[in-house]
């Protein structure tokens, strides 16, 4: 069932409604819809927030109900995802509705441009698309598991190896294919890294727990494990301690989202490497469709943008990312992000090292 929550901030301002792909209890998707909000407050927009409950149709359900509204009713953007690449269905269930759609956190792969074509083409009203560089998540943590283990002899396997596992997301979520092509990368470039195999945990704690178990059984040696979220981490986490392990000591364990769990799983070393930042990416969806609607078309960068958002957090800087994140929900003014009101501004700077600053 989803839930509505909304930022009323006046009856002339603009309407945006973003169909959330997670669970309403979900750290993760919780926090990007509580940016969003500031993002839509300092924007003077009126937000509406969906959540999908992680119900793969869900999306196109609701996306039809939106096109169903009285026109009075329709926002004037509707922000999407292509979470288990519902984006072609969504776009079909939209034609006619006139509610322009952009696309943030999973844009459309090349495999599926058959079906839609780029933006503004077949779909004339899908505006573009804005995605975090993933593939920077995947890699940084998998290097920096590695390089933790390195300096670690008594992980490595009876054949000197160091012996890595995957849990991955899904199987269709762009953003989960292009963290795991990271991932990989980072391996083929270790040569003392012994790959076993890699699972899909549908983003799921309990489904990876499960995965683990077996896995740790079939694959003895291996004490190295990537996780594409921290939900999915946790899970593999809790299976190596009830086989008596001590994550951080004699296996280690990676994730990307930066829940406040995961923050201080990072800061105890029960997790050793630890990416986010993309959790921004839908306030900064809300700053170029502002702008979009004041005449300020962001095709000058690209209609499918790819934009670095990741950096790894650790002892040092997990203190100051905590203490200006409590800020980022409440009091930061994205308006210094807009070109219309930073007209100087030729390129978006959605550096998460700005907004930390």
């Amino acid at each position: 069932m989803a839930l509505l929550l909304g930022v009323a901030t006046g009856a002339a301002a603009q309407r945006v409604t973003f169909i959330n792909p997670g669970k309403s209890s979900e750290g993760y998707w919780v926090t990007v819809s509580q940016v969003m909000q500031q993002s839509a407050r300092s924007l003077g927009m009126e937000l509406e927030i969906l959540y999908a409950e992680r119900n793969r149709l869900m999306p196109i359900t609701l996306a039809k109900e939106i096109a169903q509204r009285p026109a009075r009713s329709k926002p004037d953007y509707l922000v999407v995802t292509n979470d288990y690449s519902v984006g072609p269905e969504i776009l079909r269930s939209l034609e006619g509705a006139g509610i322009p759609v952009f696309m943030v956190f999973s844009g459309i792969p090349e495999d599926l441009h058959a079906q839609t074509g780029r933006p503004r083409e077949r779909y004339p009203f899908w505006l573009g698309s804005m995605e975090p560089r993933a593939e920077d998540a995947g890699y940084m943590t998998a290097r920096a598991l590695i390089q933790k283990a390195r300096a670690m002899p008594q992980l490595r396997g009876a054949d000197g190896k160091l012996h890595f596992m995957a849990v991955a997301g899904d199987r269709s979520t762009t953003a989960s294919a292009a963290r795991n092509r990271g991932m990989l990368r980072a391996v083929q470039e270790a040569k003392e890294v012994v790959f076993t195999q890699q699972v899909y945990g549908e983003w799921l704690r309990e489904r990876a727990h499960e995965q683990a178990k077996v896995l740790y059984q079939r694959y003895p040696d291996a004490r190295l494990v990537w996780a594409g979220s921290d939900q999915m981490a946790f899970g593999a986490m809790e299976a190596w301690r009830q086989q008596g392990g001590v994550p951080g000591k004699d296996a280690l364990f990676s994730a990307i989202n930066t829940s406040q769990e995961a923050l201080d799983a990072r800061r105890r070393g029960e997790l050793t490497a630890l990416a986010g930042g993309h959790f921004l990416a839908g306030a900064w969806a809300l700053v170029m469709l502002y702008d979009h609607f004041r005449g300020i078309d962001f095709a000058s960068e690209g209609l499918e943008l790819h934009y670095p958002m990741f950096m790894l957090l650790n002892e040092t800087n997990i203190p100051a990312f905590e203490s200006r994140f409590a800020q980022v929900q409440t009091r930061v003014d994205f308006k210094a992000f807009s070109k219309f009101h930073q007209p100087k501004l030729k390129r978006y700077d959605f550096d998460i090292g700005r907004l930390l600053r």
